[in-house]
């Protein structure tokens, strides 16, 4: 990790990495320091960037969309690249985009309904999108799990 934080941001860091919602005094208090270095420290760290979004995390599946897939997308030109993912943006089961490097242009993570949902914002959104050449989707039978990067 970047050489200027010290020990405080770093445990601020990892303490709001396992609830982003712990209030600031419960973290002064276990810390032993003061309510006001931590409201300091975590704008200072807002500023700079390292923390981007406090969210809630919503759980797919009791929302109803019961699948989850990965499609890699190939380009008929590397040219169609940004105008692809500013339309596959516009996709709202398309939770994630990411440009990446191998067979495929774009890797997004999409969540459907069901298998039908998943057809149809496949067929019927991203294959009709200008500048794609084709797909393929790997259905996500489970998420094992998720966390953010290290906080070292």
């Amino acid at each position: 990790m970047n050489d200027q934080f010290d020990y405080i941001d770093k445990k601020i860091l990892s303490k709001l990495r396992i609830d982003a919602r712990k209030p600031y005094s419960k973290i002064a208090e276990e810390l032993k320091v003061s309510n006001s270095l931590i409201h300091q420290r975590i704008k200072k760290l807002t500023k700079e960037g390292i923390i981007k979004n406090a969210e809630f995390i919503l759980d797919e599946n009791s929302l109803g969309y019961k699948t989850k897939s990965y499609t890699g997308i190939r380009l008929k030109e590397a040219r169609f690249a940004k105008s692809v993912m500013q339309e596959l943006e516009k996709i709202e089961e398309i939770v994630e985009c990411n440009f990446v490097s191998g067979n495929y242009a774009i890797f997004i993570l999409i969540f459907a309904r069901d298998n039908g949902h998943l057809q149809k914002i496949i067929y019927d959104k991203v294959h009709f999108i200008n500048g794609v050449a084709g797909t393929d989707t790997f259905i996500c039978f489970d998420t094992c799990f998720k966390r953010n990067i290290p906080i070292e």
